[in-house]
């Protein structure tokens, strides 16, 4: 079976303050915002060079504002792409790293994995409402 992910819907309070976060200080792409009507509205949004995007709005889930957990960003310079984002004013955790990664357990030491391995370091934030998300390194540029 083949399938791919396409949207995942986040649980927001007000669209316009998220819309202007995912945007302004995340550079996610504005791919639509359709509202015919107060009850509904979807507003999709796609982080560049993402085959997958998020949707916020109004009539779009009864899920609680700021529930959503467990989402990921995948950046191939993860000190690079924080310095990005705390630069336009997101309040981005400390850079951190699996360790021992070859024996890893769920400890974590602080900066980014020395050898810059896949999978090996992160960082956290949240949106405005609480949906929480996580920086992750992959790819790394090698020279």
């Amino acid at each position: 079976m083949e399938c791919m992910l396409e949207v995942v819907i986040l649980p927001v309070s007000d669209v316009d303050r998220s819309l202007v976060f995912y945007t302004e200080r995340l550079g996610f792409n504005l791919d639509v915002d359709y509202g015919p009507g107060p009850a509904f509205r979807v507003v999709q949004l796609t982080p560049p060079g993402s085959a997958c995007s998020v949707q916020i709005g109004v009539g779009l889930t009864d899920a609680e504002p700021g529930s959503a957990r467990g989402l990921y960003l995948v950046v191939p310079d993860l000190e690079a792409a924080w310095g990005e984002l705390v630069e336009r004013g997101v309040d981005v955790g400390e850079i951190r790293h699996k360790a021992p990664l070859d024996a890893w357990q769920g400890g974590f030491e602080p900066g980014a994995d020395p050898e810059h391995r896949d999978y090996a370091s992160f960082a956290e934030f949240s949106d405005p409402d609480g949906n929480t998300w996580t920086l992750q390194e992959r790819g790394f540029p090698r020279s």
